[in-house]
């Protein structure tokens, strides 16, 4: 007979995805987005799996539950700033926020969220370009994030982090994202260059 004692209790009554949500953040932090199991969720919160469906629905909702609400976490510059000052602000935000919750910069660099940043691009001048911008801009900076993950993960690698290694991480994504942000500089230009030749 097994033992009661090691069994979660049916708790669907008190239990709601928002406290299924905070608790799959919560591992995230401590073992990576990739690394927890539905089952270890369940008894985080102290139910059984089938209540983590009932109320979310498989790993892959609860993982975008997680992605939404870590994207909803971020500070969104002042629109009034020019479109690059914009990005670099918000993109060091997103490196700050990111490194909270190891394997989201992975799946952000898959499929990059729609956004405000969008319309910064759209009212810069980018047009029909706008979208496209946007997703290499978040996509580049997820992938060195990403980097960062990954070589966190490596035990060998992870005992050789100093201060010296991290601040080099910072300035390469600093530097990453700043030359993709010159890169589209120029690519505006041309843009605009193209509009005055047409009218």
């Amino acid at each position: 007979m097994p033992n009661s004692a090691t069994r979660p209790r049916s708790t669907a009554g008190r239990i709601t995805a928002e406290k299924i949500v905070d608790a799959a953040l919560a591992l995230t932090v401590e073992c990576g987005l990739d690394n927890w199991t539905l089952r270890r969720l369940a008894a985080a919160v102290g139910a059984y799996p089938a209540v983590i469906y009932h109320h979310v629905g498989d790993r892959d909702a609860v993982v975008e539950a997680v992605l939404e609400r870590v994207v909803g976490g971020l500070d969104l510059p002042d629109r009034t700033l020019p479109w690059q000052e914009w990005f670099a602000r918000l993109l060091t935000n997103l490196r700050e926020m990111l490194r909270l919750y190891p394997g989201c910069a992975r799946r952000l660099a898959l499929s990059a969220p729609s956004g405000s940043g969008v319309e910064v691009l759209r009212e810069a001048g980018f047009g029909r370009e706008s979208d496209i911008a946007y997703h290499l801009l978040i996509a580049t900076a997820c992938q060195f994030v990403a980097m960062e993950d990954d070589r966190d993960g490596v035990l060998t690698l992870r005992l050789d982090n100093t201060e010296e290694y991290a601040s080099y991480h910072a300035r390469l994504y600093e530097y990453a994202v700043q030359r993709c942000l010159d890169g589209l500089a120029h690519r505006l230009r041309e843009l605009r260059g193209n509009d005055m030749a047409v009218s």
